[in-house]
Parts: structure tokens; sequence; C-alpha cells
């Protein structure tokens, strides 16, 4: 495909060629999109517009996407923010630089790069303030605008961070979303301090598998919940303490006080919502710290507010990760600090299917799509 350029110099430091498609008369690309709220049937691989970067925008060629459960709310129509349509999903993108905006600087034809989803748009109080993910007017990539589920997809180039040295595209873009939102839980949020204990719930996602390994780089004890026997392993490979099967003991609060000798766990990472809820505030030791990120299961919870205040506990909300909190997290990777947990690589044309093993609950860590 041919980049857009005023003239046709093969010299141009962002001109290229692939194969090239055509549509309406005008420049496509391959790309997963959906034209109606629903299942993921309705998931279609199809041609769709080559994306145009305006100003201060960079072209990525995606090489890798991690499939999130994001992108099956959005999918679904259960985001309370929704996307017009047709739409494109995918907010974990690791990629080349193929082509500059008018304004857009700092980056060299191919390099490697991610791009940091939370689209702040650094002008607003919170973001002057350095709380990015807190953004008035911010969007998420894939939520409304495009995502990564295509052979291209732009960005803000103040979004742009470059991948370490001899890290690949897969394990940078499994990194990418939810690795940083369980660093700025457990660091930012929680501030987790070396000897105290955490419990991660749903070890096996994306946020869970991070989470275990860097409750562990804090010095913690960690308890970590999984849904299968086949996942007890994995878990305790990543630095996991103490495992529970939440299948088998149903109300995983009286095993965590077990565990620690009814004290309770420092800080519970808690993802899952409606249906862990109660259980993961019973679990708390005083002056305990509940962090939550996400309700996947329903986002009704009551508290106990005799408890909340007489064990002095604290019910902090977690929205993803900065673009620092990123950067700490693709500099452990470097480092061999922090490792990706890659469940399986797919052809982007798979990804209903990928969407519907993530529904199924069989995955462990992230899968991963390749245009």
């Amino acid at each position: 495909m041919h980049r857009r350029l005023p003239s046709a110099d093969q010299t141009h430091p962002f001109c290229y060629h692939w194969n090239v498609h055509t549509l309406n008369g005008g420049v496509s690309i391959k790309a997963v999109r959906f034209h109606d709220y629903g299942p993921a049937s309705v998931l279609r691989y199809e041609d769709a517009p080559e994306p145009e970067p305006a100003a201060g925008e960079v072209l990525v060629r995606v090489r890798a996407c991690g499939v999130n459960r994001l992108d099956l709310l959005v999918r679904a129509g259960e985001t309370p923010v929704k996307p017009p349509l047709p739409h494109i999903s995918g907010s974990e993108v690791a990629g080349e630089i193929m082509e500059m905006g008018p304004g857009a600087s700092g980056y060299a034809p191919r390099q490697r790069v991610v791009i940091a989803p939370y689209l702040s748009d650094d002008r607003c109080e919170f973001c002057l303030a350095g709380q990015e993910t807190t953004c008035i007017r911010g969007d998420i990539l894939g939520l409304v605008s495009n995502g990564g589920y295509a052979e291209y997809v732009k960005a803000p180039v103040t979004h742009i961070l470059p991948i370490p040295e001899g890290v690949a595209f897969a394990d940078a873009a499994a990194m990418t979303l939810s690795a940083p939102t369980a660093w700025h839980m457990l660091l930012d949020k929680a501030r987790v301090q070396p000897g105290e204990t955490v419990l991660v719930l749903s070890a096996g996602s994306g946020v869970g598998s991070a989470a275990v390994q860097i409750a562990r780089m804090a010095g913690a004890h960690v308890i970590a919940t999984i849904g299968s026997e086949e996942k007890r392993r994995q878990t305790m490979d990543l630095g996991a303490d103490d495992v529970i099967n939440y299948t088998e003991v149903g109300d995983f609060s009286p095993v965590v006080r077990r565990l620690t000798g009814k004290r309770g766990v420092d800080v519970v990472v808690e993802h899952v919502g409606t249906d862990t809820w109660a259980q993961s505030l019973r679990s708390l030791a005083r002056n305990g710290r509940l962090v939550s990120c996400g309700a996947t299961s329903g986002g009704s919870g009551s508290v106990d507010i005799w408890t909340l205040f007489a064990k002095q506990l604290q019910v902090l909300g977690s929205y993803g990760g900065t673009r620092a909190d990123l950067r700490q997290v693709l500099g452990a990777v470097g480092r061999g600090d922090l490792r990706p947990v890659i469940h399986q690589r797919m052809p982007l044309a798979t990804a209903r299917e990928a969407q519907e093993i993530v529904e199924r609950r069989e995955v462990f860590g992230k899968i991963v799509l390749e245009p």
C-alpha cells in the first residue's frame, strides 16, 4: 500500500509499498468492524477506509493488538459512551510509525512503538495536575475512536511511546492496557508496601496476571483466585504464594482469612464487581484498601458502613494507567522483571473467535491479534 505523499518520490522517508486496495475510489485497509451492537457474530473482517492522520497525529502500521474485555463491552453496546458505527475496536496496539501528520514529530520512520490507550487532551484541570486518566474529555483507543483491529490506526503523537529494544510486538501489545491498569492500581492508588498481603482476583485475566507479578515485585505476599485448576500452576509460576479456586470454595473470604491467620489482606485488587464485591470487603484487614478498576459481573455493590469506619477501610477507584505507568511497565518488560502472558496469537481475521474465547473465560493472560 502506498502512503499518501505529495509526490511519488520513493526516497521519501515515509514512502512504502504494500498491496493496494481501493474502496469507493480511495485507499482501503483490512479491518474488523461491527455495524450493529450485539454478540461476537456482528464482527466483520472487511475493507475499511485507511485512516488519515490529522495535525499532531501519526499513522501506525499495526503489528499486534491485544484483545481486551473492553472490546467485548463496546461491541455489545454495554459501555456508557458508545462509538459511532461502523466501529473498529482494539485498545492495545504495537506497531511501526508509517506517516506523520502536520506538526507531529519526534519519531523516525518504521520506529517500533506502542500507543498509550488513554487518550487525554492534556489541557483540562486533571491533566494539568498529572491525572490524565481522569481527563474530562478523555477517550480510550477503540472506545469512541477507532482502534487497532486493523492494518493501520491513527493516534496523537503525544500518546506514542517507543518499544524497548528486544521486546517483541506481541509482548508489547499484551502489556499496553491491562498491565498499566494493574500498575496504577497497586503502586499509584493502593501504594502497596513490602511485607503486605495482596489478594488478586481472577489471576488468569490480563489485569490479574499483571497484578500478581507487580504485587510480587513490590515485595508483597500474593494470594490469587482462579476459576479452574488448569490455571493454578500458571498462577504460581507468576509469583502467587497461595491460590484459591473460587469455583470450588464459593465464598473465598473465609479461605483468605484462614490463610492470613484471621487477619485479612492489606489490599484487594477488585475488577470483577457484583459477584465478588462483598467477599472482597470481608477479606480486608483493618486499615485495608480495596482498589477497583472494573465491574465485569455488574456494577452494584453494597458497603456495611459500620465495618467501613470501624475497621478504617479504604475503597479506591482506579481508572486505567497513565503514560508514566506504561513507560514503567515497558521498562520492566525490557529488563525481564515483568513477563507478558500471552495465551494465544491469532490472525486479525479471527477476531470473532478470539472474543468468544475471552467471553468463555478460557484465557490465561492475553490473546493477541496480528494483521
